[in-house]
């Protein structure tokens, strides 16, 4: 990162990847560990806690070489459900939109209720249906149970 002549902190341009900004402050490390990251095959920049005209104070991650799958984009939802996806190319934008928090979400958490049969030895996968976006509430497609925000967070954590 280099100093400009007004002091504020510059970080270098991606060539290809993924950069994720306007993530809840504070919540860019919890996202890095639901996505694996960093690994020995994927650069990772992140800004916390920087101030923003659109929220008070956001985090921004820079992933370099990646483009995240769906899958990877309903966790970044879960975590922070108003945070923008810009797809670099080239040192260009060529895609930019605001997350899309799906109605349905499969195979990403565990339902809390430990009598639910996605929690047996049955080969199903977890199947939640978005009840509210903020703050986050599903509902279990299996037994009714309602997850929230708390309990997501803390799966991840």
């Amino acid at each position: 990162m280099k100093k400009s002549k007004n002091h504020e902190m510059k970080v270098k341009q991606i060539k290809d990847g993924t950069v994720i900004d306007h993530i809840t402050s504070n919540k860019s490390l919890y996202l890095l560990r639901i996505l694996g990251l960093p690994n020995k095959d994927t650069s990772v920049t992140i800004a916390m806690n920087v101030s923003s005209n659109a929220i008070d104070f956001k985090d921004i991650v820079k992933i370099e070489n990646r483009e995240l799958k769906p899958s990877e984009l309903d966790q970044v939802a879960l975590i922070s459900p108003n945070a923008t996806i810009n797809i670099i190319r080239n040192y260009n934008i060529v895609i930019k939109e605001k997350i899309k928090f799906r109605n349905e979400l499969n195979s990403i958490i565990k339902c809390t209720n430990q009598r639910c049969v996605t929690n047996t030895n049955e080969p199903i996968e977890s199947r939640f249906k978005l009840v509210k976006k903020m703050p986050i509430v599903l509902r279990c497609y299996y037994c009714d149970r309602l997850i929230t925000a708390e309990e997501i967070k803390a799966q991840f954590y």
